[in-house]
């Protein structure tokens, strides 16, 4: 018990010695929600395919959550032929992240703690789901959920 307090106490000091945006951004990243314009994301997608293979995973996983909120954003607007296109694309670009995952990305842990905040996203969206809905949607969450597997496997090796 004794252990335990010196511990906390020894964070909590840690913690008020670091600067604000240090402290900030090392226990919380500001993950964007908002819907992006068409605009945006093909402007994301091309720099993503001309991007070094070391940026790739966290442009693809920046992809992958952003097509996640639209797709979110149009399944509950009832527009279910765009929201099926952002599912596949959330689907192509999510196994894109699984074959480029290389050893040596850069922002992998960032790209990581986005790929899941993207799948509880998606976790989300699919309790709102119709039934006809939801096969496509488990399938991509299922996908995630194996490259955030991976993608974590990968942190813990550096």
């Amino acid at each position: 018990m004794r252990f335990a307090r010196v511990i906390t106490l020894r964070t909590i000091a840690i913690a008020l010695l670091l600067p604000a945006p240090l402290f900030a951004t090392s226990f919380a990243y500001g993950i964007d929600e908002s819907i992006p314009n068409p605009q945006a994301l093909a402007a994301l997608e091309q720099r993503a395919s001309v991007a070094s293979p070391r940026e790739q995973c966290f442009l693809y996983a920046e992809l992958v959550h952003q097509r996640t909120e639209q797709a979110g954003r149009e399944l509950s607007s009832g527009d279910l032929e765009k929201a099926s296109a952002s599912i596949q694309f959330i689907q192509k670009y999510a196994s894109k992240i699984h074959m480029g995952l290389a050893d040596d990305s850069k922002r992998l842990k960032n790209a990581e703690i986005l790929v899941r905040h993207t799948a509880f996203r998606l976790r989300d969206i699919l309790r709102g789901a119709s039934a006809d809905d939801r096969p496509p949607l488990e399938a991509t969450l299922k996908q995630l959920d194996q490259v955030q597997s991976e993608m974590m496997l990968a942190v813990f090796k550096h």
